[in-house]
This record gives structure tokens, sequence and C-alpha cells, in this order.
């Protein structure tokens, strides 16, 4: 940003940045938006359901556990990935890490299809964690900061619920690739790693034309290049058709350039300012990663190994999975901004874990075959789905504007440190498929997870739907007088 560098302003101004963003109407501009940034949750889907259907696993002759601690390597990755870009983007700006961090993944991806051992199967999936890690950090910090308040949530959870567009891509991709009529053990599985990397490649180009945001601009002193943005964006919509409302003066904010936050201010900002709603943050994306990561890194191993699928027959099993978790943000979002955050967040969570605790309890009584599993999973995932994709909206709505993705990130890295566990452990708990006990007392403790996550959420969240980020959350940067 060497040409906003120059026009820094140092000391406090009024802007009207956030209320003009927020009274915009909805036109083709913001569906470029959810296009350009929205397929960094196509990637991951489609990613992680490669790793799920374990296709490599024949060819280097890897037990489940083996399967489980790869899925683990690559959520580490996204940890390490989160913390790094997150913050980079508070002090760089969303823009420059969105582009880097996707170049980064279409390296780890397709440097990950040549592996010539298992060793390097590893590393490259860490690097391509690394690069979706930082995409979640940058791109939902965008996005909210991009779309107008009264869209946010639909929006948001809509966006996030793509990811099992992806695994369904994935899932399609995999039926193809790991038939080994077709293609050969050690080839189809490499084919399909690269499958990624050329939707990336396609997609860094439409990026290049999706503006810094405002929002960040206005915070760190360029607001000269933040107005321009606004009227540059503005005049997009007026020439798709939009109406543009007149903007009240009273929303006027005064804020004053803020550098890097140093860590202690952050920790005071989550821990002293708003304990609470840390509180909600981390219990939601917790028991949502938990869940989710027990359940999908490990579906294929169960309908082979307890149903006697093959892995190319399992991915048949796996779309009516995904179709599930994929209406279940489009239908169910829009009542997150009419109904409210807290009891939507409530009443998905807990129905997501009653449907997987009766499934638990068919499951263990040997009552369920491979399709009854699937429709338990699609009725408890178009719920748990929904209340996931929510997570991710809470604590990028709760907290301040200038450590939103710092906020993100960490959250994001604290489930995923606890998510990454649920691929190993779960992988154990399916073993040959001899014994169902574990497993069932591994889905008890999934269901009851979720739960508690929504309870917490309807006690302490945020009523967060159709207000302004800066009425949630008021910037640190905004002087009182």
């Amino acid at each position: 940003m060497s040409s906003t560098t120059a026009s820094q302003s140092k000391g406090p101004v009024t802007s009207l940045v956030a209320a003009r963003m927020d009274r915009l109407p909805w036109t083709r501009f913001h569906w470029s938006i959810i296009v350009g940034l929205g397929i960094s949750w196509v990637l991951d889907g489609l990613e992680i359901q490669i790793v799920a259907s374990n296709g490599f696993a024949q060819e280097f002759n890897m037990s489940s556990g083996q399967v489980g601690a790869l899925g683990t390597t690559y959520l580490i990755g996204q940890v390490v990935g989160a913390i790094v870009f997150g913050r980079l983007s508070d002090r760089l700006g969303r823009k420059k890490l969105f582009i880097l961090t996707l170049v980064i993944y279409l390296v780890g991806s397709g440097v990950a299809g040549l592996s010539p051992a298992v060793w390097f199967l590893f590393v490259f999936r860490f690097v391509a964690g690394l690069g979706i890690g930082g995409e979640y950090a940058a791109i939902n910090s965008a996005i909210d900061e991009l779309i107008p308040a009264k869209y946010r949530g639909r929006v948001d959870i809509a966006i996030n619920g793509t990811y099992w567009g992806g695994a369904a891509l994935g899932a399609a991709t995999n039926y193809f690739f790991l038939n080994h009529d077709i293609f050969a053990v050690n080839v189809g599985w490499r084919l399909a790693f690269f499958i990624g990397p050329v939707l990336g490649i396609l997609i860094i180009f439409l990026r290049r034309n999706i503006p810094e945001s405002p929002r960040w601009l206005m915070t760190h002193g360029f607001q000269k290049e933040a107005e321009a943005t606004v009227d540059d964006i503005e005049s997009r919509v007026k020439h798709e058709g939009g109406h543009l409302e007149d903007v009240d003066p009273k929303l006027a904010m005064e804020v004053k350039a803020t550098g890097s936050i140093p860590f202690r201010t952050i920790a005071r900002v989550l821990f002293k300012q708003y304990p609470t709603r840390t509180l909600v943050g981390a219990t939601m994306m917790i028991t949502q990663s938990f869940l989710y990561n027990a359940i999908f890194f490990t579906y294929a191993l169960v309908l082979t190994n307890f149903y006697g699928l093959s892995d190319s027959g399992a991915q048949v099993y796996f779309f009516p999975f995904a179709i599930g978790n994929l209406v279940g943000p489009l239908v169910l979002g829009p009542l997150f901004d009419t109904i409210g955050r807290r009891k939507m967040i409530f009443s998905t969570y807990v129905i997501s874990g009653a449907v997987l605790a009766v499934s638990a309890a068919l499951f263990s009584a040997d009552l369920l075959t491979a399709t009854t599993q699937t429709i338990f999973w699609c009725v408890a995932f178009f719920f748990a789905s929904a209340g996931a994709s929510s997570a991710y909206l809470t604590v990028s709505e709760i907290f301040p504007l200038e450590i939103r993705s710092q906020a993100i990130s960490y959250f994001f890295a604290l489930a995923q440190i606890f998510g990454a566990l649920a691929p190993l452990i779960y992988g154990v708990l399916v073993g040959d498929g001899t014994d169902r006990g574990p497993l069932t007392a591994g889905y008890y403790l999934g269901a009851a997870i979720m739960i508690i996550g929504g309870v917490i959420a309807l006690i302490f969240g945020v009523n967060a739907e159709r207000q302004g980020l800066e009425s949630i959350t008021e910037p640190l940067s905004v002087v009182r007088k």
C-alpha cells in the first residue's frame, strides 16, 4: 500500500464510511465479493474431502491412525496460518493477505499431489493448511466489513456453508479418481489434489478487483483512501441500478489511526473488557470444530469398516450428507437476521446434538445400515452446519475492528487445536470395525459437546442481528469526547 502510506492521517478524523457501507443496496458488486472471497470455504471442503477419502492410504500402506494423523497435520497447519496471517491482516490490510494466503494454499496442495513418500505428503498438507488457515482470518474480516448490516448474517452463514459445496465436489472427483478401474492406485488421488489449485488460480484474477476494506482504511489513518474506495463502490452500485439512501450525519464517527495493536491490549479486550463474549466465541468454535472433524474425517472409515463399502462406493453416500450441510445454512441463514442470533444458535446446536445422540443409540444396537446412518448424519448436520457457520460470524462481529482478524484467528486456532485431536481420536475409536462400543461413546460425547455450546450461546450471546459492526462493538480507534 505504498500509495497510501504518504497520505496516512495522524490526527483524529470524522468519518461516515461505515454508515455509507451499511446503507448500500444489494447489487452485483456484493455478488463479486461472495464469489471472489467465498471460494475459500469451497477449497477447504474440497481439501478435507480428499484426505477424508484416504485414496493415498493404499499406496503408502497407511493405517487408520495414520490417515487420522494426516488430517490432524492439516488442521495444525491451519492453526499456525490463522495466527500468523490473522495478525498481518489487521496490520497490513485484508486485500494483501487474501491474495498471499491463496497462493500459499495453491503451492501446498499442488505439491502434495506429487508426494513420493508419506513424510512428503505430511509436510505439504501442513503447508496447504497454512494457506487455508490464513484465509479464514483475512476473508471473514473482509466479508463482514464489505457486506451491509441487514444482509451480513445470512450472507456470512451461507458463504461458510459453501464449504460443503467444495466437499461435494471433492466427493464427485474422488468417485472418479479413486475408481481403480480407471486410474491406478498411485495416480488417481494425485490428480485429485490438483483440482483445488486449478480453481484457485482462476479466483486470484477475480480477487485483484476486490477493494481493500474501507473500514480497515478508516481506522488505520487512510481516510482519503477509505472515502475514495466507498465513492468507487457507490459508483458501481449506481451503475448496477442500485438506489442510495441519504446517510444520517449523526452516524459519523471520530477516529484516530491505530498502529499495530500490542498483545497486552488484545488480552485486555478479550479477557477484561469482553470476557463473556470470549467465552461464547471459544465455546462455539471449539464445539463445532470437534464434532465436525470427528465425523467428517472418519465417515469413510465408518462406512467401509462397519458397513463394508469400498473406498469409491463410500463417496456416493457422502453426496446427501454434503447436500444437507450445504442446504442448512441457505435455508436457516435468514432466520439469524430475523429471529435473532442467540435463539438460532441455541436451536441449531441443540437439535444437531440430539439427533446425533439418537443415531448413536441406534448404531450401538446395530439397527442402522449405510443408508440410514447417512440419513441421520444429513439431518444432524443440516442444523449443525448453520450453527457452525454462525460461530465464524459471531467471533467476527463481537470484537473491535482493529483486532477482528486476530480475534478470528485466535478462536479458530483454539477450535482447531481441540478439533485436530478429533480425527486421531475417532480414527482409533473406529478401529477395524469389530467393536461398536468405543465409537458409540465418541458419538455421545460429540452430541453432549454441541448441546453445551448451544446453551452457553443462549445465555451469554450477543443480539447482533441487523446492527452495524460499530454498533455491536465500538472500534478501539474511536475518539471519545
